[in-house]
């Protein structure tokens, strides 16, 4: 059984099965490649039609899980890929419910995963008691972090801030209550919580907050993170600019994110 809800964008469809509506790859942003990359996100054009909803969108761009990391990030269910900024949703009831709200960060040291498309974060039964779940994507490595001065830095988290943004002023139609948003996150889905707990940008987008195994004491100088971002130019050949570092091809600035790692 199929359902439609209509978000500020344009409709989309989800899924019906054992009393939960799922709602999945949903895009909160624009793509953030072509024009858009390596700038903060972007709205998302609307569209006309009813969209299908019912597969994860891909995850970030990244190099593959070093040796031995799998067995510290759960099994995903898709592939990299440039359509990144989605999210997904299960909800026991659409319409005016009021329902609490909850929204999942996943962790994976900011480099890796980044992804809510995984059976260990599926929303179902959350749902089944009476919340309303909702993952999301975002971007890791050098194009979610790393800085390019003129306030163009941290990219992922603003990612977290326009997927707050989004359920602010969709979720109700998902049957969830804007006022009663709790966030939680793991390792650096729970360091991310604590950053979005002291940013501006992120005032008002949540009531509560969860940090589980995470907290914000990750944070980086402006001047090494220049630093490091004059540094993986030079390894590009290429000038410290937004610019000119995203006209680099996207598996050439991954190679030289692993190798600055080693």
């Amino acid at each position: 059984m199929n359902t439609v809800v209509k978000t500020r964008c344009g409709e989309v469809r989800g899924s019906v099965a054992d009393g939960v509506n799922t709602f999945k790859g949903i895009p909160y942003a624009a793509p953030p490649f072509g024009a858009n990359r390596l700038r903060p996100p972007q709205p998302v054009a609307p569209w006309s039609g009813v969209r299908d909803a019912f597969t994860y969108g891909p995850k970030a761009p990244q190099p593959p899980y070093p040796p031995g990391m799998e067995l510290f990030l759960p099994p995903e269910l898709t592939s990299p890929g440039e359509d990144c900024l989605t999210l997904n949703i299960w909800s026991p009831d659409l319409g005016s419910a009021g329902l609490p709200v909850m929204v999942w960060i996943a962790g994976g040291l900011f480099e890796y995963h980044g992804t809510g498309a995984s059976r260990w974060y599926d929303g179902s039964r959350f749902a089944r008691d009476g919340i309303v779940c909702v993952t999301i994507n975002y971007r890791v490595g050098a194009e979610g972090f790393l800085s390019l001065g003129k306030g163009n830095a941290n990219r992922g988290l603003l990612d977290q801030v326009a997927a707050l943004q989004w359920v602010q002023e969709n979720i109700a139609a998902f049957g969830g209550d804007p006022g009663n948003v709790t966030i939680f996150g793991e390792s650096a889905g729970g360091m991310s919580v604590g950053t979005l707990l002291s940013m501006p940008r992120a005032e008002g987008l949540f009531r509560r907050a969860i940090a589980q195994s995470g907290s914000a004491h990750h944070v980086t100088s402006a001047a090494t993170a220049q630093r490091i971002s004059q540094y993986l130019a030079e390894k590009l050949g290429v000038a410290a600019t937004r610019e000119a570092i995203a006209s680099v091809p996207l598996d050439s600035l991954l190679a030289v994110q692993e190798e600055l790692k080693s």
